[in-house]
């Protein structure tokens, strides 16, 4: 038999044991990192925002009504949503080990969809995201000014369009998050002033609504034109304001008695400021 052999052939035996254990060694410090198992749970992200309203507010009207809609996901284990000061909504709906990500992803996008008709109109406006995510972190990285030359709004913007961008091509990483803010411009209505024109903050959004967009011009020379004519000239119009200034000259009310006109600066500050200060 083979343990004959071994028996009387001891150094043979202490040989191939060490060639053995050797081998094994090699292929534990070898083995790559993809023959582990998965055993984190998949996550899915779903994240909105509902501007300038309090923490009860967002998880009355946007929050609710997506965990009503979400709970009961095939696969899921549990959910938790979180509803900050400054509108933010965060939900992280958990699956059992060894979901399907896409398909959870594509369940949750699904239920998000019947919810929206019911969230408020600027939530549908701005959108709701929904993302794949590990609920481990996998690096925390800030950015600084050395001389000081650039402020906080500066950095922030310059994470959000370059760094966050470069890093999410990355292979591998599902989400990065940006503690910083946007650059956005800031409207620091004054009540009395409204109160004394007789207007509404309602009123004044929806003048900044109507008259910061962007809209098709259409083209001059095109059909139904005489065949004849060689060339069509697109017309681009200004749609979009840019700076405080343009900001300043839109137009909230129109008296027809005396033809006076109420801007933006005469009922409000505006300023280039971050998205939010939360």
């Amino acid at each position: 038999m083979i343990s004959d052999v071994f028996i009387r052939r001891p150094v043979t035996s202490i040989v191939i044991s060490l060639v053995i254990l050797l081998i094994g060694v090699i292929s534990i410090i070898n083995l790559p990192v993809s023959q582990y198992p998965d055993i984190s749970p998949p996550v899915i992200n779903v994240s909105g925002i509902f501007t300038g309203a309090d923490a009860q507010t967002v998880e009355q009207t946007v929050a609710t009504p997506i965990e009503t809609q979400v709970n009961g996901t095939p696969g899921m284990a549990f959910l938790q949503s979180s509803s900050t000061s400054d509108g933010r909504m965060s939900m992280s709906v958990t699956f059992e080990v060894g979901t399907n990500v896409d398909i959870a992803a594509l369940d949750v996008q699904n239920r998000v969809s019947v919810a929206e008709p019911v969230l408020p109109e600027q939530v549908q406006r701005l959108g709701l995201t929904v993302r794949k995510r590990n609920p481990t972190i996998l690096m925390v990285a800030g950015i600084y000014s050395p001389n000081g030359s650039h402020d906080i709004k500066f950095l922030d913007n310059y994470a959000n369009v370059y760094i966050r961008d470069a890093l999410l091509r990355v292979p591998g990483v599902g989400d990065v998050v940006s503690v910083g803010q946007d650059f956005s411009m800031r409207v620091w209505l004054n009540p009395q002033k409204l109160s004394q024109l007789g207007l509404t903050s309602e009123e004044v959004g929806a003048a900044i609504r109507e008259q910061n967009i962007q809209i098709a011009g259409g083209s001059v020379g095109g059909a139904p034109q005489y065949s004849s004519q060689a060339f069509e000239f697109p017309i681009t119009l200004n749609g979009r304001l840019e700076n405080q200034e343009e900001f300043e000259k839109i137009i909230i009310k129109t008296n027809t008695a005396d033809g006076t006109v109420v801007y933006l600066k005469d009922v409000a500050r505006i300023e280039l400021g971050q998205f939010s200060y939360g």
